[in-house]
């Protein structure tokens, strides 16, 4: 067993409670160009070299984890980025394979890799079935190549069913397309233009987000300037009631504010952050939660690397939360599914009534149909998902002020 440095004198890796974790999320930070949009943590121009030595160093995080409290055994695995099938193939098979090597795999039912439409080949999909990967998710963002530019998106229209068509026909068939809408100058015509190419291709689950915009993001900063406005927030509003007709009558209900997904096709690994669960992360910038216990690691290229290279476990911002406070994040994240807070789950993981724990919120905002509370559960109303931010806030102060 690897002996471990602190990394951060509040974090002993000794101290996480000895559970059985599900969940595996590997960052992969690798970008052949910036969108304008995205606030994760990714990095352009990196030869071929110097992602081999990462994919080595994320095997040696990998070890780090091997053979201590807690135990991973994946039932889901997601690899994220970037584009992660930017890494080489060999490199790529290396990882994977690696990290069945070290840890108990037997029970996974998903493997999930996002990737680029214009970075997929059928070598590479082939080698991505042989080595256990069952599902993909592209981001397609639109179908208009104005509204690709604007985002800064290096791909086109087409790429898009070509990409899907090559990984079908290497075996994957369960596959995801992310989409996004109220992008500047959209009309509610022009997105469900792209709505609707999207449901011709016949996936299986569709991932609808309304574009935000993060701080400091190219994106972001072009609309401080005046370069653009904004979609009005009642177009925007009128786009995902819509979104939520269409794909409902295309047989793809949402499960998630989001996320939409034909019946035993919701994505797994989703659904376990939504439900308070527990998954480890490898790779920089990328966040972990046990038990109670959060942490991320450093989102620098460099930094992690280093870490890693001393054997030290590159966790930053580590904490452990008050049972309240997980209640009311607990909250928080099943109040995103559209079965929202059951209350046995909830108790179950909690030990809380969210009934009781809640009850104030609920009195307030039931009255103005923001929410829909039966005896089972406690779920936003089509009312209330416009504001979902704002009512999942008020559910976390309510906990934290108990």
């Amino acid at each position: 067993m690897p002996s471990l440095e602190q990394a951060n004198p509040t974090f002993d890796p000794a101290a996480l409670p000895a559970a059985i974790v599900t969940g595996l999320y590997v960052h992969i930070p690798f970008c052949f160009h910036k969108c304008h949009y995205c606030d994760f943590y990714s990095i352009t121009r990196q030869d071929p070299q110097r992602m081999t030595r990462f994919v080595d160093r994320l095997l040696r995080e990998a070890d780090l984890w091997m053979d201590r409290p807690p135990m991973l055994r994946p039932r889901t695995v997601f690899f994220g980025g970037g584009t992660p099938t930017l890494l080489p193939l060999a490199d790529m098979r290396r990882l994977i394979l690696g990290l069945r090597e070290r840890f108990d795999c037997s029970n996974c039912v998903e493997w999930t890799i996002e990737a680029n439409p214009a970075t997929v080949s059928v070598e590479y999909c082939r080698m991505l079935v042989e080595a256990g990967v069952n599902r993909i998710s592209m981001g397609a963002q639109s179908f208009d190549s104005s509204e690709l530019a604007l985002l800064e998106r290096h791909h086109q229209p087409d790429d898009v069913p070509r990409g899907l068509d090559i990984a079908k026909s290497a075996g994957i068939r369960r596959l995801n397309l992310d989409l996004i809408y109220a992008i500047p100058g959209q009309t509610l015509s022009a997105w469900m233009n792209s709505l609707e190419r999207a449901i011709g291709l016949g996936t299986d689950h569709l991932s609808c987000y309304g574009l935000t915009y993060e701080p400091n993001t190219p994106l972001a900063v072009r609309r401080r300037l005046g370069q653009f406005q904004s979609v009005e927030p009642e177009l925007e509003i009128d786009m995902l009631r819509a979104t939520r007709r269409r794909l409902v009558e295309a047989g793809m209900s949402a499960y998630e504010i989001s996320n939409y997904a034909r019946p035993g096709n919701e994505c797994q690994h989703n659904l376990l952050y939504w439900m308070g669960e527990d998954y480890l992360s490898l790779g920089p910038s990328a966040a972990s939660h046990v038990q109670g216990w959060r942490w991320r690691n450093r989102p620098h290229l460099g930094e992690w690397e280093n870490a890693v290279d001393r054997g030290v476990l590159p966790s930053i911002e580590v904490e452990t939360l008050a049972p309240r406070q997980r209640a009311g994040e607990l909250a928080m994240l099943m109040l995103r599914l559209s079965k929202g807070i059951t209350h046995a789950d909830f108790t179950a993981r909690t030990g809380h009534d969210a009934a009781e724990l809640f009850a104030e919120v609920i009195d307030r905002l039931t009255p103005l149909g923001l929410l829909d509370v039966t005896s089972t559960a406690i779920r936003l109303s089509e009312r209330g998902l416009p504001v979902a931010d704002s009512i999942m806030a008020e559910f976390l102060e309510a906990a934290s002020a108990s």
